[in-house]
C-alpha cells in the first residue's frame, strides 16, 4: 500500500466506505462502543497485532467500554495515505467479530 498523500476528494470517496469514521484533527478517526471494559481491551490487543503486521501504528484510547483510533502517516509528513485506510478496513473487520455496538 502506497503511502503518498490522498486528495480530499479521495479521502471522502474512501470515508463513504467506511461507516462510523470521520477526519478529525487531521486524523481518520473511529471510536467503537463495545459491552464491557474486557471486550474493549481484546480489540485493543487485536488492533496492536494488525498494526504490527501491517507495519503501520495508529493512537489507541482505550476507555471503559470505548476504544479511540486515530491514524495518519508520519513518512507522509502527517498526511492521511491508502495505508490508514487498510488500517481502517481492517479494525472494522476486527470490530464486528468483538461485538461492537
Amino acid at each position: 500500500m502506497t503511502s503518498a498523500p490522498l486528495s480530499q476528494k479521495e479521502i471522502e470517496e474512501r470515508l463513504a466506505e467506511l461507516p462510523g469514521w470521520s477526519l478529525d484533527g487531521g486524523k481518520l478517526t473511529r471510536t467503537y462502543r463495545l459491552g464491557s471494559h474486557f471486550a474493549a481491551t481484546g480489540l485493543v490487543v487485536h488492533i496492536a497485532r494488525t498494526q504490527d503486521e501491517l507495519d503501520h501504528h495508529a493512537d489507541l484510547t482505550l476507555g471503559y467500554d470505548t476504544v479511540t483510533l486515530s491514524t495518519h502517516t508520519h513518512s507522509a509528513g502527517g498526511a492521511i495515505t491508502g495505508r490508514d485506510f487498510e488500517l481502517a478496513g481492517r479494525v472494522e473487520e476486527l470490530a464486528s467479530a468483538h461485538g461492537v455496538r
